[in-house]
Protein backbone atom coordinates (compact mmCIF):
# COMPACT_ATOMS: atom_id res chain seq x y z
CA UNK A 1 0.00 0.00 0.00
CA UNK A 2 2.75 2.44 1.05
CA UNK A 3 4.56 1.61 -2.61
CA UNK A 4 1.39 2.40 -4.56
CA UNK A 5 0.72 6.23 -2.18
CA UNK A 6 4.44 6.79 -3.24
CA UNK A 7 3.19 6.08 -6.90
CA UNK A 8 0.04 7.40 -7.05
CA UNK A 9 1.19 11.34 -5.14
CA UNK A 10 4.05 11.98 -7.90
CA UNK A 11 1.50 11.24 -10.58
CA UNK A 12 -1.35 13.12 -9.41
CA UNK A 13 1.22 15.90 -8.80
CA UNK A 14 2.22 16.04 -12.05
CA UNK A 15 -1.32 15.82 -13.36
CA UNK A 16 -2.43 18.64 -11.51
CA UNK A 17 0.63 20.55 -12.62
CA UNK A 18 -0.25 19.75 -16.17
CA UNK A 19 -3.72 20.71 -16.04
CA UNK A 20 -2.86 23.83 -14.28
CA UNK A 21 0.02 25.03 -16.89
CA UNK A 22 -2.76 24.27 -19.70
CA UNK A 23 -5.65 26.24 -18.04
CA UNK A 24 -3.41 29.30 -17.30
CA UNK A 25 -1.78 29.06 -20.77
CA UNK A 26 -4.30 28.92 -22.89
CA UNK A 27 -6.45 32.29 -22.27
CA UNK A 28 -3.37 34.23 -23.32
CA UNK A 29 -3.54 33.04 -26.51
CA UNK A 30 -7.56 32.29 -27.18
CA UNK A 31 -8.41 36.34 -27.33
CA UNK A 32 -5.72 36.84 -30.41
CA UNK A 33 -7.35 37.22 -33.69
CA UNK A 34 -5.51 35.57 -36.59
CA UNK A 35 -8.11 35.15 -39.47
CA UNK A 36 -10.98 36.31 -40.96
CA UNK A 37 -13.11 32.97 -39.69
CA UNK A 38 -12.35 34.17 -36.26
CA UNK A 39 -13.43 37.33 -36.06
CA UNK A 40 -16.64 36.83 -37.61
CA UNK A 41 -16.86 34.29 -35.30
CA UNK A 42 -16.21 37.03 -32.50
CA UNK A 43 -18.03 39.27 -33.76
CA UNK A 44 -21.86 36.93 -33.82
CA UNK A 45 -20.91 36.22 -30.29
CA UNK A 46 -21.28 39.94 -29.51
CA UNK A 47 -24.13 40.30 -31.87
CA UNK A 48 -26.20 36.90 -31.34
CA UNK A 49 -28.59 35.62 -34.46
CA UNK A 50 -26.29 38.15 -36.79
CA UNK A 51 -25.58 37.91 -40.35
CA UNK A 52 -21.59 38.76 -41.64
CA UNK A 53 -22.04 41.20 -44.57
CA UNK A 54 -18.62 42.35 -44.81
CA UNK A 55 -14.99 41.51 -43.00
CA UNK A 56 -12.07 43.23 -43.96
CA UNK A 57 -8.08 43.23 -42.62
CA UNK A 58 -6.41 46.26 -42.13
CA UNK A 59 -4.21 48.46 -40.22
CA UNK A 60 -5.15 51.37 -38.04
CA UNK A 61 -2.61 53.48 -35.66
CA UNK A 62 -0.19 50.86 -36.64
CA UNK A 63 -2.22 47.96 -35.38
CA UNK A 64 -3.28 45.24 -37.64
CA UNK A 65 -7.48 45.41 -37.10
CA UNK A 66 -10.27 43.28 -38.19
CA UNK A 67 -13.55 45.17 -39.03
CA UNK A 68 -16.61 42.64 -39.16
CA UNK A 69 -19.83 44.23 -40.46
CA UNK A 70 -23.09 42.41 -39.65
CA UNK A 71 -26.71 43.09 -40.08
CA UNK A 72 -29.64 41.74 -37.58
CA UNK A 73 -32.96 43.03 -38.11
CA UNK A 74 -33.05 46.74 -38.89
CA UNK A 75 -29.55 47.55 -37.83
CA UNK A 76 -26.20 47.09 -39.33
CA UNK A 77 -23.02 46.88 -37.15
CA UNK A 78 -20.02 47.65 -37.26
CA UNK A 79 -17.59 46.63 -34.74
CA UNK A 80 -13.31 46.23 -35.19
CA UNK A 81 -10.64 44.72 -33.21
CA UNK A 82 -7.19 44.42 -32.58
CA UNK A 83 -5.72 41.17 -33.91
CA UNK A 84 -2.94 41.11 -31.14
CA UNK A 85 -5.08 40.87 -28.35
CA UNK A 86 -8.87 40.24 -29.51
CA UNK A 87 -9.72 44.07 -27.66
CA UNK A 88 -12.68 45.99 -29.16
CA UNK A 89 -11.55 48.93 -30.48
CA UNK A 90 -14.73 50.26 -32.03
CA UNK A 91 -18.26 49.44 -32.07
CA UNK A 92 -21.67 50.84 -33.40
CA UNK A 93 -25.31 50.21 -35.12
CA UNK A 94 -26.90 51.94 -37.41
CA UNK A 95 -30.93 51.88 -38.08
CA UNK A 96 -31.42 51.39 -41.95
CA UNK A 97 -35.06 50.41 -41.66
CA UNK A 98 -37.52 52.99 -40.24
CA UNK A 99 -40.38 55.69 -40.62
CA UNK A 100 -38.64 58.92 -40.88
CA UNK A 101 -41.76 61.20 -41.52
CA UNK A 102 -43.40 62.71 -38.43
CA UNK A 103 -45.39 65.49 -37.50
CA UNK A 104 -44.80 65.99 -34.25
CA UNK A 105 -42.65 69.13 -32.99
CA UNK A 106 -38.78 69.24 -32.88
CA UNK A 107 -37.78 68.48 -29.51
CA UNK A 108 -35.62 70.70 -27.31
CA UNK A 109 -31.84 70.47 -27.10
CA UNK A 110 -31.92 70.17 -23.49
CA UNK A 111 -34.19 66.78 -23.87
CA UNK A 112 -31.70 65.17 -26.39
CA UNK A 113 -29.10 65.86 -23.94
CA UNK A 114 -31.04 64.12 -21.25
CA UNK A 115 -31.34 60.94 -23.68
CA UNK A 116 -27.92 61.10 -24.39
CA UNK A 117 -26.77 61.22 -20.79
CA UNK A 118 -28.80 58.31 -20.50
CA UNK A 119 -27.72 56.38 -22.88
CA UNK A 120 -24.00 57.10 -22.18
CA UNK A 121 -24.15 57.40 -18.01
CA UNK A 122 -21.87 60.14 -16.55
CA UNK A 123 -20.88 61.05 -19.85
CA UNK A 124 -19.21 64.75 -21.32
CA UNK A 125 -21.10 66.74 -24.26
CA UNK A 126 -18.96 67.90 -26.52
CA UNK A 127 -21.08 68.82 -29.32
CA UNK A 128 -24.61 68.82 -30.41
CA UNK A 129 -25.99 69.72 -34.04
CA UNK A 130 -29.29 69.69 -35.57
CA UNK A 131 -28.98 68.93 -39.20
CA UNK A 132 -31.07 66.97 -41.77
CA UNK A 133 -29.75 63.81 -42.88
CA UNK A 134 -31.00 62.28 -46.14
CA UNK A 135 -34.31 64.04 -45.39
CA UNK A 136 -34.77 63.26 -41.74
CA UNK A 137 -34.34 65.60 -39.10
CA UNK A 138 -31.81 64.86 -36.97
CA UNK A 139 -29.49 65.72 -33.58
CA UNK A 140 -25.71 64.37 -34.00
CA UNK A 141 -24.75 64.30 -29.96
CA UNK A 142 -20.58 63.43 -29.17
CA UNK A 143 -19.58 62.48 -25.94
CA UNK A 144 -17.17 61.31 -23.67
CA UNK A 145 -16.77 59.14 -20.86
CA UNK A 146 -13.55 57.46 -19.76
CA UNK A 147 -11.41 56.22 -22.65
CA UNK A 148 -14.23 56.06 -25.06
CA UNK A 149 -15.72 59.07 -27.45
CA UNK A 150 -19.90 58.24 -28.66
CA UNK A 151 -21.05 59.59 -31.49
CA UNK A 152 -24.85 59.45 -31.33
CA UNK A 153 -27.61 60.10 -33.81
CA UNK A 154 -31.75 60.52 -32.77
CA UNK A 155 -34.86 61.36 -34.93
CA UNK A 156 -35.20 65.13 -34.19
CA UNK A 157 -39.02 64.50 -33.60
CA UNK A 158 -39.72 61.17 -32.03
CA UNK A 159 -36.33 60.97 -29.68
CA UNK A 160 -35.51 57.97 -31.75
CA UNK A 161 -31.79 57.24 -31.20
CA UNK A 162 -31.24 56.06 -34.98
CA UNK A 163 -26.79 55.64 -34.90
CA UNK A 164 -25.40 54.98 -31.60
CA UNK A 165 -21.17 54.45 -31.81
CA UNK A 166 -18.16 54.22 -29.87
CA UNK A 167 -14.04 54.49 -30.38
CA UNK A 168 -11.67 53.63 -27.93
CA UNK A 169 -9.42 57.07 -27.43
CA UNK A 170 -6.35 55.01 -26.24
CA UNK A 171 -6.57 53.70 -29.82
CA UNK A 172 -6.94 56.94 -31.63
CA UNK A 173 -4.10 58.79 -29.57
CA UNK A 174 -0.90 58.66 -31.09
CA UNK A 175 1.00 56.32 -33.52
CA UNK A 176 3.35 53.70 -33.14
CA UNK A 177 6.51 55.16 -34.65
CA UNK A 178 6.61 58.43 -31.93
CA UNK A 179 9.73 59.19 -33.32
CA UNK A 180 9.00 59.82 -37.52
CA UNK A 181 6.26 61.81 -36.90
CA UNK A 182 4.68 64.68 -35.17
CA UNK A 183 3.14 64.76 -32.05
CA UNK A 184 -0.83 64.56 -31.57
CA UNK A 185 -0.45 67.79 -29.80
CA UNK A 186 1.03 69.88 -32.66
CA UNK A 187 -1.54 68.21 -34.69
CA UNK A 188 -4.41 69.47 -33.16
CA UNK A 189 -2.34 73.11 -32.85
CA UNK A 190 -1.92 73.26 -36.62
CA UNK A 191 -6.12 72.13 -36.82
CA UNK A 192 -7.16 74.93 -34.70
CA UNK A 193 -4.82 77.27 -36.51
CA UNK A 194 -6.53 76.80 -39.85
CA UNK A 195 -9.81 76.94 -37.74
CA UNK A 196 -9.32 79.57 -34.79
CA UNK A 197 -11.19 78.55 -31.40
CA UNK A 198 -13.12 75.75 -33.27
CA UNK A 199 -13.32 72.49 -30.47
CA UNK A 200 -12.11 69.51 -31.49
CA UNK A 201 -14.13 66.76 -31.17
CA UNK A 202 -12.07 63.59 -32.93
CA UNK A 203 -8.32 63.34 -33.58
CA UNK A 204 -6.86 59.83 -34.73
CA UNK A 205 -4.05 58.46 -36.27
CA UNK A 206 -4.03 56.62 -39.60
CA UNK A 207 -2.31 55.18 -42.40
CA UNK A 208 -3.80 56.34 -46.12
CA UNK A 209 -2.17 53.77 -48.72
CA UNK A 210 0.99 54.81 -46.85
CA UNK A 211 0.61 58.52 -46.33
CA UNK A 212 0.66 58.72 -42.45
CA UNK A 213 -1.78 61.02 -41.31
CA UNK A 214 -3.97 62.75 -38.33
CA UNK A 215 -7.61 62.97 -38.92
CA UNK A 216 -8.85 66.06 -36.75
CA UNK A 217 -12.88 66.76 -36.76
CA UNK A 218 -13.61 70.42 -35.27
CA UNK A 219 -16.68 71.99 -35.01
CA UNK A 220 -17.38 75.64 -34.69
CA UNK A 221 -20.62 77.43 -34.78
CA UNK A 222 -23.21 75.94 -37.21
CA UNK A 223 -19.72 74.07 -39.37
CA UNK A 224 -18.10 70.69 -39.12
CA UNK A 225 -14.51 70.61 -40.22
CA UNK A 226 -12.32 67.61 -40.93
CA UNK A 227 -8.82 68.06 -41.76
CA UNK A 228 -6.08 65.72 -42.69
CA UNK A 229 -2.25 66.83 -41.59
CA UNK A 230 0.63 64.80 -42.76
CA UNK A 231 1.89 63.12 -40.42
CA UNK A 232 5.63 63.94 -40.58
CA UNK A 233 5.62 67.54 -41.90
CA UNK A 234 2.91 68.70 -40.46
CA UNK A 235 1.63 70.00 -43.79
CA UNK A 236 -2.62 70.09 -44.39
CA UNK A 237 -3.33 67.53 -46.81
CA UNK A 238 -7.22 67.92 -46.46
CA UNK A 239 -9.67 70.47 -45.62
CA UNK A 240 -13.30 70.10 -45.94
CA UNK A 241 -16.33 71.83 -43.85
CA UNK A 242 -19.89 70.71 -43.96
CA UNK A 243 -22.60 73.72 -43.31
CA UNK A 244 -25.80 72.80 -41.04
CA UNK A 245 -28.85 74.92 -42.44
CA UNK A 246 -30.50 73.80 -39.13
CA UNK A 247 -28.44 74.97 -36.45
CA UNK A 248 -29.93 76.56 -33.55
Amino acid sequence: MKIQKRTWIPVLATCLISLSTLSFSDPVYAKKITSLRQAAKTAQKEVKNSDITEIDRDYKNGQLVYEVTLTKATKEYEITYRASDGKMLEYGWEQYSFKGHSTKKTLSRKKIQNLALKEVSAGKILSLIQKIDDGIPVYKIKLTQNSKKYTLKYHAKTGRLLEYKWASKIFAQRPTENNRYISMTKAKKIALSKVPHATIVKAEFDNDDGVPLYEIEAIKGAMEYDIKIHASSGKILGFDKDYNDDWW
